[in-house]
């Protein structure tokens, strides 16, 4: 017998740890659940570097997890909601950690990814699974917990919040000068090839200036990885043209500086997805991971898409012959993302901006 899903849930358990873009993409199911039970208390188990970026989300209480406290820090989290018990826990992180975690939570029912979708056997850890949704999109998927529960407004809302302390800190970095922000390393997590070459970076910078008068601000975290592209772009580039914020910025100072920049180029990382959440137009580089399944959700037009290319290159395969979000492992595959690919993108982006902007700036007709 399946285990019945609350018709009123009263106390909503969402438990998704990581990563920065995948947290971006679950705020609009967070909002979809507020808007059908606008009185449900919903709590969101959620990592240290994530909770720094959504601290403030309205309606939602946090419940952090620093996964370098292990095992000490989920007795720690059991023991801080041991009187607690959610009508229903939301298990939207497929790793064998979240699963344990999850075991010294109380909820009545526990849903889960359906097995198709789910990794680390989740699903022996959950009493209701998702229906099927072959090749979903990441935000798609997340958006299915939603739907799995009754919810039937699944707009898209975000609303994250964004302090005036964190725009000062941006404001800081560029005064008042108009800018596209470039963030050019992923995670440098092992065989995690995303990157784009530090030459191509520099082409696109050296456009940006000459043709729309915009200065580029580089921006990522502090490892010697991300400094070390940093001064290579720079290298490459006219002083003038470059701003280095690398490692020089809070996550929400990120997040205003993604909010205030005309455009946002990144491979398939945080920014992109942060840049989605925020409505700045986004210019995904993709080449190892498949934009159809993880590109910015609302720019998905605008993608550099060489994932196709490099399946075929590196893999031997075609795409209906692999996994649905298979990565490609392989370190050159990047370099099949051609200049031009991502001028285009650009000078795409930027032209519908600027009608935008027209069309917002004419008069109402009587």
């Amino acid at each position: 017998m399946k285990h019945p899903l609350p018709a009123q849930p009263c106390h909503i358990a969402v438990l998704r740890l990581s990563a920065l873009g995948d947290v971006c993409n679950l705020v609009p199911t967070v909002r979809a659940l507020q808007r059908q039970w606008p009185d449900a208390r919903i709590t969101w188990i959620i990592g240290k570097a994530e909770h720094s970026l959504l601290a403030g989300l309205s309606g939602v209480e946090f419940v952090v997890y620093d996964k370098a406290s292990g095992l000490a820090g989920m007795r720690r989290l059991w023991r801080e909601l041991g009187d607690t018990r959610f009508d229903v826990l939301l298990h939207m992180q497929q790793a064998l950690r979240a699963s344990v975690l999850s075991l010294g939570f109380k909820a009545d029912v526990r849903v889960g990814y359906d097995k198709a979708r789910a990794k680390d056997a989740q699903h022996w850890f959950t009493h209701r699974q998702l229906a099927p949704h072959p090749r979903a999109h990441v935000l798609e998927s997340f958006l299915d917990f939603a739907r799995l529960l009754g919810v039937k407004d699944l707009s898209l809302t975000w609303d994250l919040p964004v302090p005036d302390a964190a725009f000062e800190e941006a404001a800081a970095l560029t005064g008042a000068a108009a800018y596209l922000l470039m963030s050019p390393c992923a995670n440098p997590r092992l065989r995690n090839f995303r990157n784009w070459s530090a030459e191509g970076y520099a082409a696109v910078i050296e456009h940006a200036w000459a043709q729309y008068g915009l200065k580029t601000v580089l921006t990522g975290g502090g490892s010697t990885q991300e400094r070390e592209m940093g001064e290579r772009i720079a290298v490459l580039s006219r002083p003038e043209a470059v701003i280095d914020a690398i490692g020089a910025t809070s996550l929400k100072g990120l997040l205003a500086l993604i909010g205030r920049a005309r455009v946002v180029i990144a491979p398939d990382s945080g920014p992109v997805h942060m840049a989605n959440a925020m409505g700045t137009p986004v210019v995904g580089l993709f080449a190892t991971t498949n934009p159809d399944r993880a590109a910015p959700y609302l720019w998905r037009d605008f993608v550099v898409n060489r994932y196709p290319d490099a399946v075929r290159t590196y893999m031997h395969r075609e795409l209906d012959g692999i996994t649905w979000g298979q990565r490609v492992r392989h370190p050159d595959a990047m370099s099949l993302i051609r200049i031009d690919d991502v001028v285009q993108q650009l000078d795409a982006l930027l032209m519908r901006s600027d009608d935008d902007r027209k069309e917002e700036e004419r008069p109402d007709e009587a």
